[in-house]
């Protein structure tokens, strides 16, 4: 596996990963009604386009296949974080995490945050986060539980 930087032929493929994830992961967790809301099936090529590059993910690849991405922002914000449905538990998001992990330390971040699933939340306290409270968020009129969640570096 490698890890590397966006490239704007990658739009597609992270949009499916991102579909298939929420589709076939998540819903252990969450409603179809709710899966539905956060990932769409009439998703936006031209939104997930302009997100994608001005969020700049870093990719993992195996054989040209992108298993995971995730964004990192300046102050340590970590936006989206997914592993391809297929590729769950071997390794991919801990090596993915211990990547920004190192980015952030580099660029001098003091921490890192994210608003988490139900779903990854054990992956991210396995990973030394810790939760800083529950929250419900709203996506197309449907409500979700999730986590902010932080690790100090």
């Amino acid at each position: 596996m490698i890890i590397r930087e966006y490239r704007l032929s990658d739009t597609k493929m992270i949009m499916k990963l991102f579909y298939d994830t929420v589709h076939q992961i998540n819903i252990r967790d969450y409603s179809q009604e709710q899966v539905k809301a956060w990932a769409s099936e009439t998703m936006d090529y031209e939104f997930w386009h302009t997100r994608l590059q001005s969020k700049l993910p870093y990719i993992a690849e195996i054989n040209n296949e992108i298993v995971g991405f995730a964004e990192l922002e300046n102050d340590g914000h970590i936006d989206c974080f997914y592993c391809h449905s297929k590729y769950q538990n071997q390794g991919i998001g801990s090596k993915l995490l211990k990547h920004i992990e190192n980015i952030a330390k580099a660029r001098n971040n003091q921490h890192l945050y994210a608003e988490v699933s139900i779903t990854a939340k054990p992956f991210f306290q396995k990973h030394d986060f810790t939760v800083v409270r529950e929250q419900q968020v709203e996506r197309r009129g449907v409500l979700f539980t999730n986590y902010v969640m932080e690790k100090y570096l």
